[in-house]
Formats: C-alpha cells, sequence, structure tokens
C-alpha cells in the first residue's frame, strides 16, 4: 500500500502562474515530482478552415524535455516527427480547454497551449490540462482587457486527474511506480459543474466491472473538487 498517503488523496500540488516574462499566460504545475511549465500565446489568426466563420480555436503541443524521465531521450524534433503518444495528449489538452470555452465570443484568434514537461513521475496528460487551464484564464483576461470584450469567453474551469487499479484496489492520482504496476489506467477529466469531458480508461492486460469504474469515477470526481478548489483560489475566481 502506499507510504505517502490513502488510496483517496492526491499528491501535493501546486501552481505558480506568470512564470514567463513573454507569454500571455504561464503556469508551472506540480504534482508531487511531476512538473510541467504551460505557456499560452495569442494568435491573430484561426486555422484555414475557420476563417471567416468569426469562431477561434484552442490548440495544444506537448512534449517531455530529453532528462524528464530517468533515462535521457531524445528530442522528437530530432527524430522528425512526434510519436503517436504526443499526438494523442496535445488533442487531449487541446479538447478539454475547448470544451469549457466559448470560441464564438473568443473572435478569430487562436490560443497556443505549450505543454512542456520538465520532470515526470506519472500524470503527465493530467497535469499539463490542468496548468494550461490557468495558462489559458491568464491569456484571456489580458485579451478581455485590451480589446474592451464584456463578452464571457471561459464558461467553467476544468481539471483531470488519474486514477488506476493497483493490487486490486482502486486509487487516486498514480505516480509512475503505481502507474507502471497498475491492472487498470485512467484518466478523468472533468468540469466545475461535474460535467464529463473525456475518460480514458484502458485494462492493462486486465478487465474491470462496472462497480470499480464507478468506484474510480467516484475518486476521480473527489480529486478534480480538491485541484480546482486550488485553481480557483490561485486565479482568485
Amino acid at each position: 500500500m502506499r507510504q505517502d498517503r490513502n488510496f483517496n488523496e492526491i499528491r501535493d500540488i501546486s501552481f505558480d502562474i506568470d512564470i514567463n516574462l513573454h507569454a500571455e499566460g504561464s503556469c508551472l504545475v506540480k504534482f508531487g515530482n511531476t512538473h510541467v511549465i504551460c505557456t499560452a500565446t495569442i494568435e491573430e489568426k484561426v486555422p484555414f478552415w475557420l476563417k471567416n466563420t468569426g469562431r477561434g480555436w484552442i490548440t495544444a503541443e506537448y512534449g517531455m524535455l530529453p532528462r524528464s524521465a530517468n533515462s535521457r531521450m531524445d528530442r522528437e524534433s530530432v527524430k522528425g516527427k512526434q510519436s503517436g503518444r504526443t499526438q494523442e495528449i496535445q488533442r487531449l489538452i487541446g479538447r478539454s480547454l475547448r470544451a469549457v470555452t466559448n470560441l464564438e465570443n473568443l473572435g478569430e484568434k487562436q490560443i497556443k497551449i505549450d505543454c512542456d514537461v520538465i520532470q515526470a513521475d506519472g500524470g503527465t496528460r493530467t497535469a499539463s490540462i490542468c496548468g494550461s487551464f490557468l495558462a489559458l484564464f491568464q491569456s484571456i483576461n489580458k485579451l478581455k482587457s485590451s480589446y474592451n470584450i464584456k463578452k464571457n469567453i471561459i464558461n467553467e474551469v476544468v481539471a483531470a486527474v488519474s486514477v488506476g487499479i493497483v493490487n486490486s484496489k482502486e486509487m487516486l492520482d498514480l505516480n509512475y511506480e503505481e502507474d507502471s504496476a497498475a491492472e487498470v489506467d485512467a484518466n478523468f477529466v472533468i468540469s466545475e459543474s461535474g460535467k464529463i469531458v473525456e475518460i480514458q480508461a484502458t485494462g492493462e492486460e486486465s478487465t474491470f466491472t462496472e462497480k470499480q469504474f464507478n468506484t474510480m469515477l467516484e475518486l476521480a470526481k473527489s480529486g478534480i473538487d480538491t485541484i480546482i478548489k486550488k485553481q480557483k483560489e490561485i486565479i482568485k475566481l
């Protein structure tokens, strides 16, 4: 069993915002030993398929620094292409942020989120989503101030957390050691109002019952409530 916390507790988390001098929004998020820098950049253009529609767009890029893990990994730019895992994660981040944003009120602008994992110990995608929301929030506040926009752009807060089944026990917010040993690995993205944005759940050479899934969902809701309270404290909502 866990040595540092109970099965239903998340790791120590922190959010430090405005850490980048140049970005419109930035956040250093820490979930235990997982540390991610998230930045938001506003561009006065949208993808070609959105031109003249009046709608904006939010997209994300994700990457791990060479020594963010136990052994050094080559940068994907050196390899010449992104891995399937990287593409999956950055699409997840983008979907999670767009789900709580009014893209019509954003107007024809694109916000690019960059998530750089500087230290990994499990849950990098969920930490990235949590930090990205704060970077996005800052950037939109600056946008509204610069253009005197009164319309609501962000509808509500969103956060994410991992849950898994380790040694037949449901656990919240897995670190790398737990994730590596998990029979079931899941990620939940849920908004402040309790609406589910996305669920990724996989049996790692195992299966899980509806009862186990419901237990994981309740753990996720509890963890996300804690994370959102912390997010709101940081941005004073």
